[in-house]
Order: structure tokens, then sequence, then C-alpha cells
């Protein structure tokens, strides 16, 4: 997975690099721990935010905070730091010897959406997969253009359309991985 700090948009539709939060690493890291997932990218160019980032990931999975809170210390640890989308794909491929399938995300329904339902057979390949989340107001539509696949948006049950992108992460990942709860003793949590 991949968090993408640019190219996104702003909400006027110029193409931006939006501002790293430490809560969306943190939560998007535990996330990542939560499903399985091998890493994940936090991409930017912005030399100063990304320092941030590293003394983040410092502090807590080889400073004091990893002593302090092992499970945060365990989930940041899955953290890579890439100045583009291009780094981060160099990155997978180089860690499986193999091109990752690039799967961006957008909010904008669209003709060239594919349903979660119908990732299954690309997720079971042998091909890495690499998740592109937008921050601000989503990825750019030349991304996307780059991208193997793009996801279908997350709907629910009114016609709003603006998450977090931590919820919006969490309810993909949940969508893309359906039934990885069944090593969990056989128990799935009904509403």
């Amino acid at each position: 997975m991949a968090l993408v700090h640019y190219p996104v948009y702003n909400k006027n539709r110029a193409v931006i690099a939006s501002a790293l939060t430490t809560v969306d690493l943190h939560d998007l890291a535990r996330l990542s721990a939560t499903y399985g997932l091998s890493g994940f990218y936090v991409v930017s160019p912005v030399k100063d935010q990304m320092k941030v980032a590293e003394e983040m990931i410092e502090h807590w999975v080889r400073g004091w905070g990893a002593t302090y809170n092992r499970n945060r210390s365990e989930a940041l640890s899955l953290i890579r730091l890439a100045d583009d989308i291009g780094a981060a794909r160099a990155d997978v491929l180089s860690r499986t010897g193999d091109e990752p399938l690039l799967i961006g995300t957008s909010a904008a329904e669209g003709p060239d959406r594919t349903a979660f339902g119908e990732m299954k057979p690309y997720l079971r390949g042998s091909r890495p997969v690499l998740l592109l989340l937008g921050t601000a107001w989503g990825l750019s539509e030349k991304t996307l253009a780059d991208c193997d696949i793009i996801l279908e948006p997350v709907l629910g049950r009114t016609p709003y359309n603006h998450l977090s992108v931590r919820s919006a992460a969490g309810i993909i990942l949940d969508r893309l991985l359906e039934g990885s709860q069944a090593t969990m003793e056989g128990k799935k949590w009904t509403p």
C-alpha cells in the first residue's frame, strides 16, 4: 500500500503536494500490520516532511517508543519512504523480483473502474500488488492513467462520498481481503 502525497489534487483540482500527517502514518501502518501487508509506502517529494516521517519512525522503531509500545513499533517498521511512485514501485521490484500491479483508488465513479469482487484473481496471483491511496482530493488523472487497475469508489448508504484516507483505506482493504478473518477460528463479525 502507498499513501501518495504527490501528485494529488486540491479542492480546485490543481495538482499539489499535500501535507504529511503523522496520524495517517500511525493508523495506516497499523492497518497494514493488521491485514498482513508486507510494506506501507509514504510517497512525497517534500524533504522536510519526509524528515518528520523519518524521525517518527526512528522513535517508534529504534528509539524509546520501541520499548514503550512494541505493537506500535511492529506496525511502524512496515513504513518505507519514497520520493515518488516510481521509487516505491522500484522498491517493490527489488524486494520481490516482479514488477508490481498498480491499483489506483478514486472517489470518482467512471467506466474504467473495477469492482472489489473482481479483484480476487489479481490478489491471488504471483505478481505483487501496490495499492495507491491519494491524499487531499485524490490521485491525479495522470497517476490514475498509469495504473493497471482503478478500483470502484467506496460507496456507503448515502450519496455523501468524502471519506478520510484512513477510513477509506480500512474499507478498501477489508473489501479486497474479504474472507481473511476465516483464519481467526472461523469467526466473522456480523452486524
